[in-house]
């Protein structure tokens, strides 16, 4: 399962240092706006500390993690939803990402240009997301022209689809992200968010780049869910070993944002674990066993029979696979069964 985590913001933010330290790959990081235009991608490891214990619990030989892919995107400014800086361009690189992380320079730095000159988080903030609520707003304004021009012929999906997307219209038009307008969840509300590909649907991680990782943010940046992190020092810090990072008492707190942007995906984890190797399986939350086992391949869905499951930690706790099947400890389950996160499986086709 390949998701994308957009990296987004106002120009100079630390967009690029932060992609940079998350994937260490060299990408153009200059003090000027613009100097990223076309999107550097990058597949990041997943850190799971699980993934050691079940490998050393089965002497596998390789181990194999979890990735999610970051997309670092163009500086956004003021008007782009109208054409300014990058505009439409950014917004349709956007449009292609599932989740977005959003970079908010908190640090002062004289020596780093800010497009408006200010440091000011909140206003930040509410720039780039105004941005994404206009183009959204054009977006379906546009297509509820479409829609009532078919439901004045009495079509029974338009008609369905107007309701639901004039909710949608409303909060947008009040300045809130598409994601806090109030809809069921019935099919037809479904199928037209899918249709609409609205920016500000797509859930927002934000990323306080900081000089100082210890120290409160006011309480309306901490309300939102964030991670603070240090983007320079912890671009120094890929550059530096385990031992020199332990002497100088210093930590990477990329693991935080990369465990987090997982979640906002709304993925989780399974594992296979054996002599060859323990691998680490991406899934959608609420999968189900058969739709676990195409990640590994399709046939593992379509010619599923039953799966051996057992929670990592009493796999663990038993200390193998046949001790926990000696104590009773595994379980059989059949195509309804709901994976959990951190399940160890064996399916049978």
């Amino acid at each position: 399962m390949s998701l994308k985590v957009g990296i987004v913001g106002l120009p100079n933010v630390g967009k690029s240092t932060l992609f940079k330290a998350l994937t260490r790959k060299a990408v153009d990081i200059s003090n000027y706006p613009f100097c990223t235009i076309e999107p550097n991608v990058g597949i990041v490891e997943v850190p799971d500390l699980r993934l050691a214990k079940l490998a050393a619990l089965s002497k596998s030989k390789k181990i194999v993690p979890a990735v999610i892919e970051f997309v670092d995107i163009a500086g956004l400014v003021k008007g782009a939803s109208e054409g300014e800086g990058l505009g439409n361009k950014f917004l349709s690189h956007i449009r292609e990402v599932d989740a977005i992380v959003e970079v908010v320079r908190v640090f002062p730095n004289e020596k780093i240009i800010h497009v408006h000159n200010t440091i000011d988080p909140l206003h930040d903030q509410e720039i780039v997301e105004t941005e994404l609520i206009l183009a959204d707003l054009d977006t379906v304004t546009k297509v509820q022209a479409r829609l009532e021009k078919e439901a004045r012929g009495q079509n029974k999906e338009a008609l369905a689809k107007l309701p639901v997307l004039k909710n949608i219209e409303q909060a947008l038009a009040l300045g809130k992200l598409a994601s806090q307008a109030v809809l069921t969840h019935d099919e037809t509300t479904k199928v037209l968010i899918r249709e609409l590909t609205l920016l500000t649907m797509k859930p927002i991680l934000y990323v306080y780049n900081v000089a100082d990782v210890s120290k409160p943010l006011s309480p309306e940046l901490e309300k939102r869910p964030h991670v603070k992190l240090d983007v320079k020092i912890e671009e120094e810090l890929i550059e530096m070993s385990a031992e020199e990072m332990k002497e100088m008492e210093l930590t990477s707190h990329l693991g935080d944002l990369i465990v987090q942007a997982y979640a906002l995906l709304g993925l989780m984890t399974y594992f296979t674990t054996g002599e060859d190797e323990t691998r680490a399986w991406t899934i959608r939350r609420g999968s189900t066993a058969p739709q676990a086992g195409a990640a590994i391949h399709g046939d593992f869905e379509e010619k599923f029979i039953r799966a051996e499951v057992i929670h990592f930690t009493k796999l663990l706790e038993a200390g193998s696979w046949s001790a926990a099947r000696d104590k009773g400890s595994l379980r059989l389950e059949g195509k309804e069964y709901i994976v959990e996160d951190g399940d160890v499986i064996v399916f049978k086709i």
